[in-house]
């Protein structure tokens, strides 16, 4: 358990509650860091599904340049077996979005959330907030615990 004098210097919604133990803050940061991790995850996905979206897209051009060019066979492959193709088999990226968002990344929202709901009375960042504390320097322009004192 950390000392008194860290816990007042905790801003409130960030305090650990009483008997909670270092084990159980630490395991609630890691699974925070996880999450984190996932929410990162979930941004690559989107910036696939764009990517991936504007490359389909772009193909019509391809297409249309191959048969200026003379390139009928050639043009006539582009379209038949990359346009509108599949990523994975029977979706598109927005179908995988809506899976993943629906399935794997709510289930992790919510297992992270009951977790900080069960052992923390719902306080995020507890671990973050103490290690803030002890890393600080405490009077020192630019380290200040809150907003309010900056």
């Amino acid at each position: 358990m950390p000392d008194k004098e860290l816990q007042q210097a905790v801003q409130e919604d960030h305090r650990r509650p009483d008997g909670l133990d270092d084990t159980t803050v630490e395991a609630l940061g890691e699974l925070s860091k996880a999450l984190e991790t996932v929410h990162r995850v979930r941004g690559h996905l989107y910036s696939a599904h764009q990517l991936v979206g504007g490359a389909d897209l772009t193909l019509d051009r391809v297409v249309e340049l191959m048969r200026k060019a003379g390139h009928d066979e050639v043009a006539d492959r582009v379209k038949r077996e990359l346009l509108g193709r599949n990523l994975l088999p029977g979706r598109w990226t927005f179908q995988i979005m809506e899976e993943f968002d629906d399935g794997y990344f709510a289930a992790f929202q919510e297992i992270e959330r009951d977790a900080r709901e069960e052992l923390a009375g719902g306080r995020r960042h507890i671990y973050e907030a103490e290690m803030k504390q002890r890393r600080r320097t405490h009077g020192m322009p630019g380290h200040e615990a809150t907003p309010a004192e900056a």
